[in-house]
């Protein structure tokens, strides 16, 4: 196991009803508030009304429309906001690309020169605004890390960035909150949920027995809960158990001790620069034709484990026949759940497959298996058409 510094200073409030602790979270800061939401669901839910009346005594500014793959115009706005007003601090109420841009713009708030500079290069974020998260979408972890990731679709950038300075404040896990969530989205997140537990779960370090147990239990919990929570969408049990995983998943209790480079990311993060595409499908379709081109003698072991551990595949000496059926499985339980699973569904074609790929190979030279730009590819291209392969 490698060496690793353990420190989330995210103080978390997980429940229902937990935003009664909003007021005196703001008023231990500020009274200036930039709100920051999405295309307006928390309207509809009631929850911007609840927000508003909780904090009354406060004077809230908004930032509302804020994009799926979060853009660097609306990080230049967010901070331009928070600058011209003095603001305190950032109230992101959303999902995880509100919590990202959020991030952002609360560095970008305390820096002086163009947002998109740390983005590049994150050494130059040297301080940033509080941030508090009310999550209403379990998928990306970000309430619990200090990672943002921003697309700038003029140089078809799309690159994480952060440190520890962008972690939140605190943040509010209501399960409750994610109720309305409709199938596609919830289905999504989830795909979200095991990309990240699987990028730091596929690692050449072997020797992180307790992070590698958890990984496996965070997989098998999303595949047990994930159909109930699409049958019974207010299924409290079901939809606490999906939140703490994605926040589990990406709080860095499963990647301390590693450190290899994150392959489906990379690539994904390409498609949604080129094509905006939703970042979860992105995933969802890539890792299960990753796990099938990765597949060789020095990974093969790891695939039969995770096929005994997480699908309860019966050991075998062949273990490239379990190592098979636990990829098909993986693929299959996407289907099942209702995402796309090809590029074309998502309106990717072979055009730009391999000006993709020269751009992100640079990204995957540490990566569990090490890509270069034919293998990414012939990834791509094993995503054209159905199956697992």
């Amino acid at each position: 196991m490698n060496n690793f510094v353990y420190d989330i200073p995210t103080k978390v409030y997980f429940g229902q009803g937990q935003i009664k602790h909003l007021p005196k979270l703001v008023e231990n800061i500020g009274k200036k508030v930039l709100l920051v939401y999405g295309g307006g669901s928390i309207k509809k839910s009631g929850l911007y009304d609840e927000v508003q009346q909780l904090l009354k005594g406060c004077e809230i500014f908004e930032l509302s429309g804020i994009e799926p793959n979060p853009r660097i115009e609306s990080v230049r706005k967010g901070s331009q906001l928070c600058k011209e007003h003095g603001i305190d601090l950032v109230l992101a109420v959303g999902g995880g690309s509100v919590i990202d841009a959020s991030k952002a713009i609360a560095a970008a708030a305390k820096y002086d020169g163009e947002a998109w500079d740390l983005v590049i290069d994150r050494k130059l974020i040297k301080a940033a605004l509080p941030v508090i998260t009310v999550l209403t979408l379990s998928a990306t972890g970000s309430e619990m890390n200090f990672h943002t990731v921003i697309t700038n679709f003029e140089t078809k950038d799309k690159i994480g960035t952060g440190n520890p300075h962008t972690y939140p404040y605190a943040s509010i896990l209501d399960p409750s909150y994610t109720y309305t969530v409709p199938r596609s989205q919830t289905a999504a997140g989830t795909a979200d949920i095991m990309s990240h537990t699987f990028e730091n779960y596929f690692s050449t370090t072997e020797t992180a027995y307790l992070q590698d147990r958890l990984a496996e239990d965070i997989l098998k919990l999303c595949i047990h809960y994930l159909p109930i929570a699409l049958d019974e969408p207010e299924n409290y049990e079901a939809r606490a158990n999906l939140m703490w995983a994605a926040t589990t998943a990406l709080n860095g209790t499963t990647a301390f001790g590693k450190g290899d480079a994150w392959s489906c990311h990379a690539m994904e993060h390409i498609l949604s620069a080129y094509y905006d595409i939703t970042h979860a499908v992105g995933l969802a379709i890539l890792t299960p034709r990753w796990m099938a081109y990765i597949l060789n003698d020095k990974t093969v072991d790891r695939f039969a484990t995770y096929a005994h551990n997480v699908w309860g595949i019966a050991h075998s000496e062949d273990k490239f026949a379990m190592a098979n059926e636990a990829i098909e499985k993986t693929y299959q339980f996407f289907v099942d759940s209702g995402l796309p699973m090809t590029l074309p569904e998502v309106g990717i074609d072979e055009t730009y497959l391999a000006e993709m790929a020269e751009k992100v190979a640079p990204r995957l030279k540490y990566s569990y298996v090490p890509l270069n730009a034919e293998d990414v590819v012939n990834i791509y291209k094993a995503c054209l058409t159905p199956g697992s392969k």
